[in-house]
């Protein structure tokens, strides 16, 4: 009987018309080669390479990132700021805009990845007269393995960030991001070494350091804080406001994915 069964299953399915399964069966949906991601952020400020941007108040930012199955992205990146009020070298001068792209892979199977891409600074503001314009160039690569990595950016514009005939600055840094067993969180560890080229910019150079705390979860949250410090000399980088841009301080965070 299972034999006869199984017969007239066969000749049923050469005999019927091939839509009959078709209309049943699922259609797998081709899988996209393009990814477009976009995080939004709060946080107690704004810190950029141990710099405060924000004058140590709190900062919303937010960006999105697209990315092909090749390995090229770009993206777009924002956060308000007022360090070049305070510095009294812009007028109506709030936001910081980031646009970069590039490529990132890694090689085969040894666990190690790379990163190479430009990213343009733009600062929407209007400059007071004999001031550098702030907007930066940079070219940055970076190798990666496992929770490790090293990165160098260095700028190609004439200018850094206000600092004249600039070009040639660069700033190296090493990171480690430790995964805490399956708890979702994460240990940041950083250290970089920001290095001014141009006459007279050898006494911004200085050293920070960062270490933090991070908690994952599956939704796209991410809550946070880290501690930052610098050696960056007080006579260098105290603003016009009076403020020191280089204080040890602690920032707090949370963002959301999607």
């Amino acid at each position: 009987m299972r034999k006869s069964l199984l017969s007239l299953a066969v000749l049923s399915a050469l005999v019927l018309p091939s839509y009959s399964f078709a209309e049943d069966a699922p259609v797998a949906e081709p899988v996209s080669p393009h990814t477009v991601a976009y995080i939004v952020g709060l946080y107690s400020q704004y810190v950029f390479r141990g710099l405060t941007q924000t004058g140590e108040e709190m900062a919303v930012q937010g960006g999105v990132d697209y990315s092909h199955s090749s390995g090229f992205y770009a993206g777009a990146w924002a956060s308000n700021i007022s360090w070049l009020e305070d510095a009294s070298a812009y007028d109506n001068s709030s936001i910081e805009l980031d646009l970069y792209g590039g490529f990132r892979s890694s090689i085969g199977d040894t666990g190690i990845s790379y990163d190479i891409g430009l990213l343009q600074y733009i600062y929407p503001g209007d400059k007071l007269p004999g001031v550098k314009s702030a907007e930066t160039t940079e070219v940055y690569g970076s190798v990666g393995y496992k929770w490790i990595s090293g990165k160098v950016s260095y700028v190609l514009s004439d200018g850094a960030w206000g600092f004249r005939n600039a070009d040639d600055t660069w700033y190296a840094e090493a990171n480690a991001n430790v995964p805490i067993g399956d708890t979702g969180l994460t240990a940041v560890l950083h250290i970089g070494r920001q290095d001014f080229d141009g006459k007279g910019n050898s006494v911004f150079n200085y050293t920070d350091y960062k270490v933090g705390l991070t908690k994952s979860w599956s939704n796209g949250v991410n809550l946070g804080g880290y501690y930052t410090d610098t050696n960056a000399k007080k006579t260098a980088w105290t603003d016009a406001s009076g403020q020191y841009l280089g204080d040890n301080q602690f920032t707090v965070f949370v963002q959301k994915t999607f």
